[in-house]
Formats: structure tokens, sequence, C-alpha cells
């Protein structure tokens, strides 16, 4: 999964932001799963569907093979605990009163700041250019989501307007200027930082 390029202790690092944004989407799935009264195999179907999809796309469009969580199944085990207990948690959240929908759409929040810049990273360490990069991790940012509401019959935040693309890609971008400059680790903080503040503020803004 991690480009032979980096550090033992940086590549750990992706690894791990990797198991956490698979958890964070697989999370946001299960809650959708509980609001649309799915049961505990659909909600595990659509975490996985969620938290692989935008970085399964993402190597096959590097080449990458074989892709990500076959070549670590550790995200494997990481989704499927997550996502049955935070389905059965949303089942047991009251109906109605938007908890879920808010936590969901905070949980994807973070998803999709920290799939975009693992997306970034990696295609970065392939000398894709720099325009590429970006776009690749949008697309790793933003593809999770768009299966999981277009399985649960939402109209996928992408396509709303809400910045949902526009975020990662200006996040995607602040990284690959700021990580010649002050590293990788602190170009990883200030764009997630950055990305989550905006698309935040951007539900705050709509009521989400």
């Amino acid at each position: 999964m991690i480009p032979e390029a980096l550090s033992p202790s940086l590549a750990q690092a992706v690894a791990l932001l990797g198991y956490l944004a698979s958890a964070v989407l697989a999370a946001s799935a299960a809650l959708q799963a509980a609001r649309h009264q799915m049961d505990p195999f659909g909600a595990t179907v659509l975490a996985f569907a969620t938290a692989l999809g935008g970085g399964t796309v993402r190597d096959l469009f590097l080449g990458r093979f074989p892709v990500f969580w076959i070549q670590d199944p550790v995200f494997v085990f990481v989704i499927i605990p997550v996502a049955l207990i935070v389905f059965f948690v949303g089942m047991r959240m009251p109906s109605g009163a938007g908890q879920r929908h808010r936590l969901l759409m905070r949980l994807d929040a973070v998803g999709l700041a920290l799939f975009t810049l693992i997306g970034v990273r990696i295609a970065d360490q392939m000398d894709t250019g720099w325009i590429i990069a970006v776009i690749i991790g949008c697309v790793t940012g933003t593809v999770g989501g768009m299966i999981r509401d277009v399985l649960s019959n939402v109209t996928p935040s992408i396509l709303k307007e809400d910045l949902y693309a526009s975020i990662s890609l200006a996040g995607g971008a602040i990284y690959l200027v700021l990580e010649p400059l002050l590293g990788g680790e602190v170009a990883v903080l200030i764009s997630f930082v950055l990305m989550l503040t905006a698309r935040l503020m951007t539900l705050q803004r709509h009521g989400g």
C-alpha cells in the first residue's frame, strides 16, 4: 500500500491514516444504513463499498495492483467491527431528529480530508505531476461517499452546491504547495485542518 520511497516511520503513519480514514467512512456508511432501516449485512456491504471505493478507483487509475485492501487485509478487519458497532448504535439513536444525519456528515468530512491527503501523497510519490495528484486525491476522497449515497438512493454531496469536491481539490493543492516547504507531516496536518474546517463550515451554513 505504501510507496517504498517513504521512510519507515512516515510509511507507518500513512498506513495508520488509511485505517483511520476507512474506519471513519465505514462508520458514516453504517449510520446511513441505520437511517434507511437496512439490516446488519446491508450495513456491512455499504461500509465496505464506502470505505474501500475511493482507494480502489485510485489504485485502478494508477495501475497499483493488487489494490490496497487486497494487499493489506487489515482494512477488512477494521471495517467489519466498526460497521456493525456503529450500525447497532445508530439504530438506537432517535429517528427524525437529524442526529444520525449530522453525525454522518461530520464523519464524512473527516473521511473526505483524510482520503484526499492519502490519495495526493500516493500519486505524488508516483511522480504523476501535481495536476494528476490533485485529481487523484479528489477521486480518493469523494468516490466512497458517492457510492454510499447512490446505493442509499440519496443525491451525492458532490452533485450539490456545498463545495464537496472543491474542498478536496483545494486541500490537495495546498498539501502539494506546503510539503516541500514544511515537510510531509506538517503539510498533512495543516491541509487536514483546513479541509475539515471548510467542510464543517459549509455544513453549518447549509444547516447540516
